[in-house]
């Protein structure tokens, strides 16, 4: 009976998951894209990435304090209505032609996913059997592997337009080419619009609907966040996942240039590696994973996914041609588990801590908003896009010290392992 319970809860939170991902996901296509609408350097183009991630930084505490005080749902809702906002506000980015508008709009939709995924990450994790949470929880993140595969090939015929070359920018007048680029970056109105659209449909759906709530042991109801970081585990959880996202940002966000310069092929074209190649790779990485978990403890496979992707960072910075374009693919293959394990491993015996636990694993993710920009630095000092794996080299080699040690949880009150 509580099966049927959970089910269809478990259904419309796990499509959060896919939202977040496909939106996620469109920022590899905006990047390109941007950068030559605005004739941005790689270091610049990165701030789509830190209009986004820095939402997490500022916004994850207090999405976890309107969870402690008002439940999961009305942080659903909160996160979805944001969403929404910030996806119709692309159309007046568009039309003022302000590159800071379009960060802006990202920032407000990141300020939603934040929201999302403080709540829906433990309540997929809470929902259900203790000892397959991470299970669960990786399998609700799968879909945002289908999102990885879905969205930058969806994208990139929206958006990614072939339009004017460079050399034909360059001759035209300046009224002439103002009018050009504007007509590229509108490509975004309509994709955004449809986004925005659909998110106002799911938030009327959750708004209609029924939640479980989930048992907290310990009734505890202190506002103080950082009481959670008293339990060790979090605390290396927590600087695992700001470099895991980093890794993960720098990876996806980056590859279209990346593919560009390592292959010389188009930006459509690297678009379709990345949705086909990338994000099919992402989505069965997290099914095999979960798969794999039957049989091997998830924090020792997170110990040897880590290792692998080390060694495939040097190949991917290091090689050239389609080699290296392969050598990304295996990347994102074998970080795929990585963000939902640890998260699962850090909230892990939390009890009231668990949703500010969540807060602060959330609060990480703004990774993705500090290490791209070292990505971009690199990129720029040295004239290649590649140089910039060995940023994601090193996050790696943090994620492996968390699984070979970082997890273990130690009582706060005993200091014994647990």
């Amino acid at each position: 009976m509580a099966k049927n319970k959970y089910f269809f809860p478990f259904i419309m939170v796990t499509s959060l998951f896919f939202m977040w991902g496909f939106v996620h996901n469109l920022d590899p296509i905006l990047i390109p894209h941007l950068k030559k609408s605005f004739s941005l350097n790689i270091l610049q183009s990165s701030l789509v990435d830190s209009a986004v991630f820095i939402a997490y930084l500022l916004v994850a505490i207090p999405a976890g304090i309107l969870m402690k005080k008002y439940g999961y749902k009305t942080g659903i809702l909160s996160g979805l209505v944001l969403f929404a906002i910030g996806s119709f506000l692309f159309i007046p980015a568009a039309n003022t032609q302000e590159y800071s508008f379009f960060l802006g709009a990202l920032f407000i939709i990141s300020c939603g996913l934040t929201i999302l995924e403080t709540a829906a990450n433990p309540y997929v994790s809470l929902l259900g059997d203790p000892e397959t949470a991470t299970s669960r929880l990786n399998f609700a993140q799968s879909f945002n592997g289908l999102a990885a595969t879905m969205a930058p090939i969806i994208g990139a015929r929206f958006i990614l337009t072939e339009g004017y070359s460079d050399q034909e920018l360059n001759a035209m007048t300046e009224s002439a080419r103002q009018i050009a680029l504007a007509s590229e970056a509108s490509t975004v109105k309509v994709p955004y619009f449809i986004l925005g659209s659909l998110i106002l449909v799911i938030a009327a759906i959750f708004y209609f609907l029924r939640l479980p709530e989930v048992e907290d042991k310990d009734e505890s109801k202190s506002l103080n966040v950082f009481r959670a970081l008293r339990h060790r585990h979090l605390t290396w959880a927590v600087v695992a996942q700001f470099f895991y996202v980093g890794a993960q940002v720098c990876v996806f966000s980056f590859f279209i240039l990346y593919a560009v310069e390592v292959a010389g092929i188009s930006n459509v074209l690297a678009a379709d590696y990345l949705g086909w190649g990338c994000g099919l790779a992402f989505m069965v990485g997290r099914f095999f994973g979960v798969f794999m978990m039957k049989f091997i403890a998830s924090e020792r496979l997170l110990a040897i996914y880590s290792v692998i992707c080390i060694l495939l960072c040097l190949i991917a910075t290091f090689s050239h041609g389609f080699i290296a374009i392969y050598a990304v693919i295996g990347i994102t293959f074998f970080m795929s588990i990585m963000f939902p394990t640890i998260f699962s491993l850090g909230i892990k015996g939390l009890g009231s801590d668990t949703q500010y636990g969540s807060s602060l694993i959330v609060m990480a993710i703004f990774g993705g908003a500090v290490l791209p920009l070292f990505f971009g630095y690199i990129s720029d000092l040295s004239g290649k896009v590649q140089y910039g794996q060995i940023v994601s080299l090193i996050c790696f080699c943090v994620i492996f010290a968390f699984a070979v040690k970082g997890y273990k949880v130690i009582n706060p009150q005993t200091k014994n392992y647990a």
